[in-house]
């Protein structure tokens, strides 16, 4: 029975039993009184459940529930009486055989968190909590030190299953194609699709993040790998509360943010504003061999490319929740970002005849953008009953204007054997708008006390508008003059309307959530430019179609099991159908200029990719060690894979993302949390797969085969004069792709903090890439070159003191909805 239902239950039974005794009985009855608490927080718990039952007459059930400061008073006729405390996600307390003969008082009861609950098993230790449930597991940040006055992209290298690359790219078990997500939906934080913006926003903003590798109906279709849904704190204390975090390192970076709350009875307000300066210098190098049969002018080409990035960022949001009535409230908010980056990438080139140096150029872009993306929305929460019936809706419009300016200039460094070289000048402008649009509403109606049925639509239509314009230098008049045959404007459009119902139920130890979505989607493009088909035919080297409008109606079903074969021991399994939609950036065929030799070019015939994917998992839980682990396969067909090929004629190396046959993935994983002493937390995990991929693209065959695998290592030690020191290490073993292999990749990271002022603030250092090791190499081999590479994202250590003060944040308000945690997991089924 769940703590609602009894609830419910123990009001009605108190009622009645109140009813048939009389006023006489009632006149010699006595008071059972305590007051109940969380154990870690020393915070009350309201809505806690008392129950009382007569040893003489276990029919005679008495009870009621704990007020907003944990209070309860239950009047009771002389007897003796087993008295249970009961919160949910809490481990009860039983007092047994207690005589009432006169008042009694229980004095405080600590409650601490359950070991597990109806379909969730929950795990706590400073740095983590693991949170496991039928479609998904739960990782709330915690007290991670390495992540203090870093960014949400830091603190998701640090959750399991995931990992960051070096370019910010964000990935699932070893799969890129996932799928971001803010407090549950597409959201401008996120960057439209850009995990680059992810690096803009504060770690300490981040309250947990849902790693969803078997997603439910509820959610997208959209990411082959899976969900990550990033949670933001909201804080829920009666008053006046908040945080204020500065921070300062180097390589040059500073920053400031305030978390900012102010909740009544009637109303919440709530802000979070900061501001980050950083410099982030970077480089790469390319060093490619040209085969005798290429046709090409050089046989050899050395690139070694220096970047130095300077990003100032400005982020605020601004929300009221509005709570109608005990059952409902509205929530209204806003989010800004305005970002200025100032780039100058320097890249040398020397280019090579017979092993002899014949012609050195230096090429320099110097880029600045300004970025302002706006973000409304509009929240109604409406519950009927407090046994989870429910209906919600939201409405979101983001709107995002980025423009660039870049300015290329190239010179000759020495030319042996003075052959002709046409260095151009270029100015481009780059101007893209995007817009976005969200409609949704979800249902939920209990079926009785372990069963459940949900339904909702979503429509989410997106518009992005590149306007790019290319001038070139004249090398006669040394004029800049307008490109009209690269000058384009592309639109794009993806327009996506989804029904979805589920349900789910429990017998006994199994629970079960079915689910079917229904997604039609429209993706249209359209490409503005003077050349004709035949002539960008002629530039890219493909039939590209300018002018497309393409629909797609599918169906998604998702299955996830759970099974407790223990208190602390449970067996899941999942099965969803995934879609990969490709991006603009994917589909925009019009190629980037940053390198005259490296450019990457988009394709406007990319179709969606489609999967099958299936998941074991394992979790057990004994006093001091939590292991869980996974099995899991994935079928993906018509998959994104990038191809590297030279083009004809020229030492031009062009990167394309195409549709190949089929990627088939297997892998597995294994987390282990050891808390051997009060001084020191172990969090440990480990990642094996292993994908196959079978194509071909230009008539060229791209059947591959790899194993790879990624680990990583947290350890916490509390030292001394309430010091805590915090050790992350990463590694990402070789792998090899479709046309090449990649080395590993090591990171560690260091961190120290201690408590002040009272424990109301927190001072920490960290330095991150401790051994200045976050370093790309790879090595590509095709039929007419073979390239040796190196990039580096931020070079040499990052090293950052912060600071965070927090005031009236010692005590938090139990949300009024029956210990709902009011953090957007409305809906979660629960058996």
């Amino acid at each position: 029975m769940t703590t609602k239902n009894l609830i419910a239950l123990s009001a009605f039974l108190l009622f009645f039993s109140l009813s048939i005794q009389g006023y006489s009985q009632r006149s010699s009855q006595h008071t059972i009184s305590g007051t109940v608490i969380d154990d870690d927080l020393e915070v009350p718990l309201e809505y806690a459940t008392i129950s009382i039952t007569n040893t003489n007459d276990p029919s005679d059930i008495n009870g009621g529930v704990t007020d907003i400061d944990g209070k309860f008073e239950i009047e009771v006729p002389e007897g003796t009486y087993n008295i249970l405390v009961e919160f949910i996600s809490y481990e009860p307390k039983q007092f047994n055989n207690r005589k009432v003969d006169s008042d009694l008082d229980l004095g405080t009861i600590k409650l601490g968190v359950s070991s597990a609950n109806l379909d969730e098993v929950i795990v706590r230790a400073e740095t983590t909590q693991v949170d496991v449930r039928l479609d998904k597991k739960i990782y709330n940040i915690g007290k991670d030190l390495t992540t203090a006055g870093g960014t949400v992209g830091d603190a998701l290298n640090n959750v399991p299953s995931v990992s960051v690359d070096i370019d910010g790219g964000i990935s699932l078990r070893g799969n890129e194609n996932v799928r971001i997500l803010i407090n549950g939906k597409p959201s401008a934080m996120a960057g439209f699709g850009d995990s680059d913006v992810l690096n803009q926003l504060p770690a300490d903003a981040i309250e947990r993040v849902e790693v969803i590798t078997s997603p439910s109906a509820r959610y997208d279709a959209e990411g082959t790998a899976g969900i990550l849904n990033i949670i933001l704190r909201q804080q829920e204390t009666l008053g006046f509360n908040g945080s204020l975090s500065l921070n300062a390192g180097t390589p040059a970076n500073a920053g400031i943010s305030a978390n900012l709350n102010y909740r009544t009875e009637k109303f919440n307000l709530f802000t979070n504003t900061g501001f980050r300066y950083f410099d982030a210098p970077g480089g790469g190098f390319f060093d490619t061999r040209y085969n005798e049969n290429s046709g090409v002018e050089f046989d050899r080409i050395v690139e070694d490319r220096d970047i130095e990035r300077l990003n100032r960022n400005f982020n605020t949001s601004f929300g009221m929740e509005y709570f109608i009535n005990e059952q409902s409230s509205i929530t209204g908010s806003v989010f800004y970002r305005y970002g200025e980056d100032e780039d100058l990438t320097t890249n040398v080139t020397d280019n090579y005849i017979n092993a002899n140096q014949v012609l050195g150029t230096t090429r320099e872009e110097r880029q600045t953008e300004n970025d302002d993306s706006w973000q409304f929305s509009l929240n109604y929460v409406n519950n009927f009953d407090d046994n989870g019936h429910k209906l919600t809706a939201d409405l979101q419009f983001e709107t995002d204007k980025e423009t660039q300016f870049t300015t290329i200039g190239e010179r000759e460094d020495y030319n042996t054997d003075n052959r002709p070289v046409d260095l151009i000048g270029e100015n481009i402008n780059t101007i893209e708008d995007q817009k976005e649009y969200l409609i949704q509403a979800d249902y939920v109606l209990p079926l009785g006390e372990e069963s459940q049925f949900e339904a909702g639509y979503r429509g989410n239509f997106e518009n992005e508008i590149t306007d790019y314009t290319l001038f070139q230098e004249n090398p006669v008049t040394g004029d800049l003059e307008l490109n009209e045959s690269l000058t384009n404007v592309f639109d794009y459009s993806e327009n996506v309307n989804a029904l979805y119902t589920q349900y789910g139920t429990k017998f006994g130890q199994l629970s079960f959530l079915l689910g079917l979505r229904l997604e039609n989607t429209q993706l249209k493009g359209k490409i503005d430019s003077e050349l004709t088909d035949a002539e960008l035919e002629d530039v890219f080297g493909f039939a590209i179609d300018t002018d497309f409008d393409n629909k797609y109606l599918g169906l998604f079903p998702t299955v996830n099991f759970i099974y407790e074969l223990a208190e602390r021991e449970n067996i899941t399994l999942g099965y969803n159908r995934r879609i990969n939609r490709p991006r603009g950036w994917f589909i925009n065929p019009f190629p980037s200029r940053s390198s005259n030799n490296n450019v990457f070019q988009g394709n406007p015939n990319l179709q969606p990719a489609y999967s099958n994917a299936f998941d074991l998992g394992y979790l057990k839980r004994w006093e001091k060690l939590t292991l869980t682990s996974s099995v899991y396969y994935q079928h993906e067909t018509e998959s994104f894979e990038r191809i590297e090929e030279n083009i004809a004629g020229t030492n031009v190396i062009r990167t394309i993302p195409v549709n190949l046959a089929s990627n088939k993935r297997t892998g597995a994983e294994l987390g282990l949390l050891y808390n051997p002493a009060d001084w020191l937390r172990l969090n440990s995990s480990f990642n094996f797969f292993q994908f196959k991929t079978e194509g071909e693209f230009n008539g060229k065959n791209y059947d591959a085969e790899n194993t790879s695998w990624f680990a990583r290592f947290s350890s916490k030690v509390s030292l001394p004069a309430k010091i805590d020191w915090q050790t992350n290490a990463f590694y990402r073993g070789a792998s090899e792709g479709v046309q090449g292999t990649q080395e590993g990749i090591l990171s560690i990271d260091l961190a120290l903090s201690k408590d002040i002022f009272n424990e109301n603030a927190t001072l920490s250092l960290n330095v991150r890439d401790l051994l200045d090791s976050r370093k790309r190499e790879s090595f590509t081999s095709t039929d007419t070159y073979d390239r040796y590479s190196e990039f580096q994202w931020r070079q040499g250590q990052n090293v950052t003191v912060s600071l965070i003060y927090r005031f009236n944040q010692q005590k938090r308000e139990q949300n009024r909805r029956n210990g709902n945690d009011g953090n957007m997991d409305e809906g979660d089924f629960e058996g």
